[in-house]
């Protein structure tokens, strides 16, 4: 990349490997990867080639077993586990295939989630909560339960939940797996105008329409980049 923009994310000879017994189990085999602010990527691969592994270590859901990450300027193995949540919090919003909205808590209440963890008083919290929610278009739905929500505002939900900090990131595992083929466009539409909004988006898919609203396409094969492609904005 020579754009000259930020670089939010750089991997540098990544390798994760797992023990079974006596056996290694490499996973990822020296990735290198650069990520730049304002970017919109696909990750993408067959089951078992360790994009599911890459995205958890980007999102410090995981460590590698060596290599160097440098997540907006901080090398990434330097950080104690405090300070590891604490970046998470802040810099990294999550959108899962399965929502992982708490049942008995209402939209707004499960979008002020990461604000609590970040000490913000009640009042700032409610404030944030609502404003985020109006975002993402589901200001009526605020005090309903994730029972009362369809599929898709459970989506939209994350999604606030995962805006309210303003992250750097936004990394999203999945985010139309458990949609219909309408709603799943509805929020890749969504995160196409956060993109556009400046939000750096980092998605893991199998699919290759899905994979069609990101600007740039990393393929991966037996834990190793095989292609790595930027193409022209998807156009409706």
């Amino acid at each position: 990349m020579t754009d000259g923009k930020k670089v939010l994310i750089q991997l540098d000879n990544i390798v994760k490997s797992y023990r079974n017994g006596d056996q290694e189990l490499q996973v990822l085999k020296g990735i290198d990867l650069t990520v730049e602010e304002g970017e919109f990527l696909a990750i993408m691969g067959p089951s078992g080639s360790g994009k599911s592994t890459l995205m958890n270590i980007i999102g410090l859901l995981d460590r590698p077993t060596s290599g160097d990450y440098y997540l907006n300027g901080t090398h990434v193995s330097e950080l104690n586990d405090k300070e590891l949540a604490k970046v998470r919090n802040q810099e990294i919003g999550f959108v899962f295939q399965q929502f992982f909205l708490l049942s008995k808590l209402s939209a707004w209440q499960n979008v002020e989630i990461p604000l609590i963890y970040a000490g913000l008083g009640v009042s700032k919290r409610r404030q944030l909560a609502q404003q985020f929610l109006e975002k993402v278009e589901l200001s009526e739905r605020m005090n309903h339960l994730p029972s009362e929500l369809s599929g898709g505002q459970k989506q939209r939900v994350a999604i606030a939940r995962a805006l309210v900090n303003n992250p750097f990131i936004i990394l999203a595992d999945e985010p139309t797996g458990a949609l219909d083929t309408k709603t799943g466009e509805q929020i890749m539409e969504l995160l196409t105008e956060l993109n556009r909004e400046g939000k750096t988006i980092i998605m893991v898919t199998h699919e290759p329409e899905i994979a069609d609203y990101a600007r740039r396409k990393i393929v991966i094969r037996d834990g190793e980049i095989t292609k790595d492609t930027t193409e022209s904005v998807r156009i409706e």
